[in-house]
């Protein structure tokens, strides 16, 4: 075991929040860490980096155990992010510079000697350690997240996720022992979610993770830890290994508890009747007495067991479409979008029809959340034309759904704002979506990301609406909500519009996928695990075009730097992908690729066509 909690106490606000929590990690383990949201998760990790304070039971900790857990994002950070993330290596940078010295000492004919050896056997821990590794390192994790962009600005003009992203790159290049990771996929798009289920796989150390992507702990996890009424209960096997085996589990003590509760009636039945016919007896018999007293002493010791909460309360979420739409929800046609002068889309079209169910998917950046801003009247385009049915109402649920509410007004006034009702009718609807008693008094700051989802939800489901538009729908809902919301989309007979990087919602809700990528829409048919093919493929497309034009920037940098180079030497060069260019469009299929690829070809053998004007010049 490499870190156990015994019998750990804790109270949290003046309740009870683990009474006798028993909890095991051992040594290269990948274990998810579920549970409902508030069943305490965070406040376990925070407790094993010792952020908490134990108020009763012990925690053991294996001797010499380096635990890397995603802290506060420090704010007074002042350098850039790859300064930042370099804090990985402190005590290597710490080397280096006691290396530099050293080479500054073997100058001095004094201490050459001296110096030399001291630099040879810091040069060898440097080596051992990785020293010569570090930028390979950074590069490796920086592409994986795709922060590589975000390594040369100033830490501070970052926003909360792009700083929390460079934190956790910093936390993977650390390479603790023990990995704590709350959430780490909330922040990531797709491509940087997948690049860190391969990194986990890989990773030596021992893995625990909370998270509610039940496809990232179904790749990830090898146990689960199930956090439920303050005990922590084992099962070996992914997330959906773990939801089949505790369905089996709670159906299993539901029987033995109806069992029980069968034999209690009969043992009840048994004293009641032997108390009677002990009474009608004449004289009364105290045989039949005696045998009642010890019946219901029996029963008085039976440990009871109690009734498992087959199922736990959930949002009781219906939404309705009322009154078609048409069948023309968005018509968009050559659609641009720039912003100072930086192209965002480059004449995107899309047909969006009544009914449909279309997920668009892309990296962070691509402008998925701007696509829906210009779709819902909140940005203007560049140019292009987009038109929607009349009276057209729209539920737009985005990442953050109350920031436009004041934060000083109460849960209960803001839905009253939108559903108009009595106080009373109110606090039942809310208690709908698990808020009671006086939960719906609090201030909408006081909300956790969660129950502020859960709010918005309570306000769509009661509001006449035809179209829904989500931008990131689950990214703090618990994994019970989840499944209401996705049952509820599943129900819904209107028009879905959806943003998320979740694949478990994406594969459930959504019939067409739209991938988003250098600014142009490819819309397939079929869910995010059925036409994923063709977005990697995209990518792949894509940084086949990007190596040859950074190779051509990296030539011209080169001459700008170091004069004439060797024509022949360039000229081979140049060939060689004319070569490799004309093989790529063997293969390619699509049209837009094909052309892209015979502009590079032309400029190619201009470029060989100028080169060998040049060298017959000098000849």
């Amino acid at each position: 075991m490499i870190i156990t909690l015994k019998n750990l106490y804790k109270i949290i606000g003046g309740e009870v929040l683990f009474e006798s929590l028993d909890m095991e990690m051992k040594e290269h383990q990948k274990v998810g860490l579920v549970g409902r949201n508030g069943s305490g998760k965070s406040t376990i990790f925070r407790i094993i980096t010792k952020e908490e304070t134990l108020d009763g039971g012990d925690l053991f900790i294996q001797k010499g155990t380096k635990i890397g857990y995603l802290k506060q994002i420090p704010s007074d950070w002042h350098d850039t992010g790859r300064a930042y993330v370099e804090l990985a290596f402190e005590n290597l940078l710490s080397l280096a510079k006691e290396m530099e010295a050293l080479e500054q000492e073997m100058t001095n004919p004094d201490k050459m000697e001296a110096a030399i050896a001291a630099y040879g056997e810091l040069q060898e821990r440097f080596t051992q350690q990785g020293g010569y590794e570090i930028d390979a390192s950074i590069q490796k994790v920086s592409n994986g997240l795709n922060v590589d962009h975000l390594l040369e600005q100033p830490f501070a003009n970052l926003s909360g996720g792009e700083k929390t992203k460079l934190g956790l790159a910093k936390l993977l290049l650390e390479q603790p022992d023990v990995l704590l990771l709350d959430e780490p996929t909330n922040h990531l798009d797709l491509q940087a979610i997948e690049w860190l289920e391969s990194y986990l796989q890989q990773y030596d150390g021992t893995v625990c993770i909370i998270s509610h992507d039940r496809s990232f702990l179904d790749h990830v996890v090898t146990d689960i830890m199930d956090l439920e009424s303050g005990e922590v209960h084992m099962y070996k096997g992914n997330y959906s290994s773990f939801e089949k085996q505790k369905e089996e589990k709670l159906l299993a003590e539901f029987h033995q508890y109806e069992e029980q509760q069968k034999k209690i009636k009969k043992m009840k039945e048994a004293i009641r009747r032997l108390r009677q016919w002990a009474n009608e007896a004449n004289p009364p018999n105290p045989k039949l007495f005696k045998k009642a007293k010890s019946m219901e002493k029996a029963l008085e010791r039976m440990e009871k067991l109690d009734k498992p909460m087959v199922d736990p309360k959930k949002m009781k979420l219906s939404l309705d479409a009322e009154g078609r739409t048409g069948k023309d929800v968005f018509t968009v046609e050559g659609l641009e979008k720039n912003y100072d002068g930086v192209p965002v889309f480059d004449s995107v079209h899309l047909h969006v029809r009544y009914q449909d169910r279309i997920a668009i998917v892309g990296a962070n950046g691509s402008g998925k959340s701007t696509l829906l801003k210009i779709l819902l009247g909140k940005e203007e385009p560049s140019a292009g034309i987009i038109k929607h049915a009349p009276s057209l109402t729209i539920g737009y649920l985005p990442q953050n759904p109350l920031q436009e509410a004041d934060r000083d007004q109460r849960m209960i006034d803001y839905f009253r704002d939108h559903i108009r009702v009595t106080e009373g009718e109110a606090r039942h609807r809310l208690a709908g979506f698990m808020f009671y008693g006086y939960d719906v008094f609090r201030k909408i700051r006081h909300l956790s990301g969660g129950e502020q989802m859960r709010l918005k939800l309570a306000v769509f489901m009661h509001q006449d609406i035809q179209v829904l538009i989500l931008d990131e729908p689950t990214n703090h809902l618990d994994v019970e909500s989840q499944e209401v919301l996705e049952e509820a989309l599943n129900q819904f007979t209107g028009t879905v519009l959806g943003v998320s990087h979740d694949r478990y919602f994406l594969n459930q809700c959504f019939t067409h996928t739209a991938y988003l990528v250098d600014g142009k829409l490819h819309r397939h048919i079929g869910t995010y695990e059925e036409t994923k093919k063709y977005w990697h493929a995209l990518l792949e497309e894509k940084e086949k075009k990007r190596v040859p034009r950074e190779k051509a920037e990296t030539r011209q940098r080169t001459k700008e730097q170091t004069g004439p180079v060797d024509v022949e030497k360039e000229i081979m060069q140049l060939e060689q992908e004319m070569s490799e260019l004309e093989e790529r469009m063997k293969t390619c299929e699509d049209i837009d690729g094909l052309g892209q690829l015979q502009l590079e070809k032309e400029q190619i053998e201009k470029n060989v066509e100028i080169l060998y004007e040049s060298w017959l010049e000098k000849g």
